[in-house]
C-alpha cells in the first residue's frame, strides 16, 4: 500500500486538461481532413480509387469524404498527386446527423447539443451501456480508457454502467451483426425513455469494411435511432469525449 501511495505521488497529477486546454494529440492521429479541389488534377481519380471503402466522392470542383465511412487509413492522401487531401490533427469529428459527416459538403457540421428539455435531464450526469455489436475491440479499448486516471470521464458525469436498466442511453461500437441485431434491439427496449444512441466507429456508423456484407447491418441506425456519431476506425478517446461533451454542452467552442 505504501509502495503504490509513494508511486501515486511520484506520477502526481495525470488527468488531461482538456477541455480547458487543446489536447495533446499523437503526430501520426489523422482526424478532420483539409480539402483543396482547386488543386485536383483533371481527369486524375487516383484518390478516390485508393480507397478501400468507398467512402471518396469527386465531382467536378468538390472532393467529398463520408467520415462514417472513412477508416482514417490515409491511402487516399498518400495517392492525391497533387496534395489536395491532407489529413489534419483536429479531433473534433463527431456530428449529429449522418448527412453532417460528409467533408467538403455543405451539410458537414461538429455535433450540436440536445435541445433544453434533454440537456436539462442529461447535461449533468448520463450514464451509458456500452454494446459490442461485432467489432474488433479496438473501438471499444478507445471506449473503455475513457474511465482511466488520464481521461476520467467520471468528472464530467458521465459513467458506464452494467445495465440498459441503469443507463440513459447505449454507447454502440461494431458494425451491427446478424447475431447481435436481436440483442441491440432488446438492450435498446430496456432503456427507460427518454434515451439516447451513440454510435462509435466507422463500423457501428456505416459497417465500416464490413459494409455489404450478408451478416451485418451496416451499422446502428439500421436497428435503432442514433442521435450521434463519432467517426474514426478507431476515433481517438479525445474523439469521444470531444463528441460527447459536444452533445450535453459542455463545451463553450463551436463552429
Amino acid at each position: 500500500m505504501i509502495r503504490a501511495l509513494l508511486e501515486r505521488f511520484r506520477q502526481k497529477h495525470r488527468t488531461v486538461a482538456y477541455p480547458a486546454r487543446p489536447p495533446t494529440i499523437p503526430e501520426r492521429y489523422r482526424g478532420e481532413p483539409e480539402l483543396a479541389p482547386e488543386k485536383c488534377a483533371a481527369g486524375c481519380a487516383a484518390c478516390a480509387a485508393a480507397c478501400p471503402v468507398g467512402a471518396l466522392e469527386l465531382a467536378p470542383g468538390a472532393i467529398r469524404i463520408d467520415l462514417g465511412k472513412c477508416l482514417f487509413c490515409g491511402d487516399c492522401a498518400a495517392a492525391c498527386p497533387t496534395g489536395a487531401i491532407r489529413f489534419t490533427r483536429d479531433h473534433r469529428v463527431a456530428a449529429r446527423r449522418r448527412g453532417e459527416l460528409v467533408a467538403g459538403s455543405p451539410e458537414r457540421r461538429l455535433a450540436q447539443t440536445l435541445d433544453a428539455k434533454m440537456k436539462s435531464l442529461f447535461g449533468r450526469s448520463l450514464k451509458l451501456r456500452q454494446v459490442s455489436a461485432g467489432g474488433c475491440n479496438a473501438c471499444e479499448a478507445d471506449t473503455n480508457v475513457l474511465s482511466t486516471v488520464v481521461f476520467d470521464l467520471g468528472r464530467f458525469g458521465i459513467q458506464f454502467v452494467a445495465s440498459p436498466r441503469h443507463a440513459d442511453g447505449l454507447l454502440i461500437t461494431g458494425p451491427v451483426t446478424e447475431n447481435m441485431a436481436l440483442a441491440l434491439k432488446k438492450t435498446y427496449a430496456a432503456l427507460p425513455e427518454p434515451r439516447l444512441v451513440i454510435a462509435v466507429g466507422a463500423c457501428a456508423i456505416s459497417g465500416g469494411p464490413y459494409a455489404g456484407h450478408a451478416e451485418v447491418r451496416n451499422g446502428a441506425d439500421a436497428v435503432v435511432p442514433v442521435d450521434l456519431y463519432i467517426p474514426g476506425c478507431p476515433p481517438h478517446p479525445v474523439a469521444i469525449l470531444d463528441g460527447l461533451l459536444r452533445l450535453l454542452g459542455r463545451l463553450d467552442e463551436s463552429r
